[in-house]
């Protein structure tokens, strides 16, 4: 009895020393799990951490970068304004299209305003007298119009095409930029799509990338050959396209997806043009009709009784009334095209 009561102690103290012992085991492995666990968290969060730290960083240099890009682009409008309130003849012959030196313009401009004086000189005119003030003078008639010959009607004609021409390139522009976006998307480079535009495009949209074109292949540096895309074409577009192009170069981003917007505005602005136009084209024709309605009724008056009109034109109360006329007007003209007349 007592031989199996011995027996039964040392094989229970045997059973829960091996029971202790697999405890402690599984508890070390677990504490060591624990900690193994707790460290590997710790590293991904860390890891985690410094990437979301890395990424803040970059979208911050490059937010920095683009801001200091816009406040140069500022400086560079307000410089531009300056150069489009005082432009050259030479300029505006670039402007133009018009590949002929500044002195052949002043020829051709003396050329005509001789030949408008040969031709208010052998009229015979005698002048006028207005409020007691005679301008009988054939020799300051003959200046004034040589003066309006040689100094106003050739501005005048060149001012005509180029807003012809800006016309044309308004038209055709948002079409280049997306052969840009469509080229950039195929793999294409912004150099072989502006040489696509300057080969497949009409005038004068091929001509002005043509030289954009060419000023880039010959190493003229993108930002200095922009500027001088938008010195020959001055439009708020070309502004545009001008600063997402220098923006994309020194901060990066998706180009084919900023100028895809870019022609979204473009034609947005055109539509909202062509809108304006066709709301403004009542008043615009209730003007033409006003201000024609004098010159009709005059020449009326003088194809029925020339005798009563030509009192306006052989007495000084007829030329005070001419003068009043021609003075009220051009004040009414003048006003109704501010009115109907929009910029965008």
């Amino acid at each position: 009895m007592g031989a199996d009561l011995t027996t039964f102690l040392i094989a229970g103290l045997a059973f829960l020393a091996v029971v202790g012992v697999g405890f402690a085991l599984a508890g070390g492995e677990g504490e060591a799990a624990k900690k193994r666990a707790r460290a590997i968290g710790a590293g991904a969060t860390l890891s985690g951490k410094g990437r979301n730290a890395k990424v803040m960083d970059d979208a911050a240099k490059r937010r920095a970068k683009t801001q200091e890009m816009l406040d140069s682009l500022r400086k560079q409008g307000k410089e531009r304004k300056k150069i489009d309130s005082a432009q050259t003849i030479k300029a505006k012959l670039t402007q133009a299209g018009m590949n002929v030196p500044v002195s052949t313009f002043w020829i051709f401009s003396l050329i005509l305003g001789v030949v408008i004086g040969a031709v208010v000189f052998m009229s015979g005119a005698d002048g006028l007298v207005v409020a007691g003030m005679s301008l009988k003078s054939r020799p300051l008639l003959v200046l004034g119009a040589f003066a309006a010959g040689a100094f106003g009607l050739p501005r005048f004609l060149l001012n005509s095409r180029i807003k012809g021409r800006h016309k044309k390139m308004l038209n055709q522009f948002a079409d280049g930029l997306d052969i840009i976006v469509r080229g950039v998307k195929s793999g294409l480079s912004l150099n072989e799509c502006i040489r696509i535009i300057s080969k497949e495009s009409p005038e004068p949209l091929r001509s002005e990338f043509a030289t954009l074109a060419d000023n880039l292949s010959m190493g003229a540096g993108t930002e200095r050959s922009l500027n001088s895309f938008y010195k020959r074409i001055p439009l708020q577009e070309v502004n545009f396209f001008v600063i997402v192009l220098l923006i994309q170069s020194k901060a990066g981003g998706n180009l084919s997806e900023a100028l895809g917007n870019l022609s979204s505005v473009i034609r947005s602005r055109k539509m909202m043009r062509e809108k304006i136009k066709a709301m403004s084209s009542e008043a615009k024709a209730s003007a033409g009709i006003i201000g024609s309605l004098p010159f009709v009724v005059g020449l009326l008056v003088f194809l029925s009784t020339p005798g009563y009109i030509m009192e306006l034109f052989i007495t000084e109360t007829g030329h005070v009334c001419l003068a009043s006329g021609a003075l009220l007007m051009t004040t009414g003209i003048l006003t109704m095209r501010k009115m109907i007349n929009f910029d965008m």
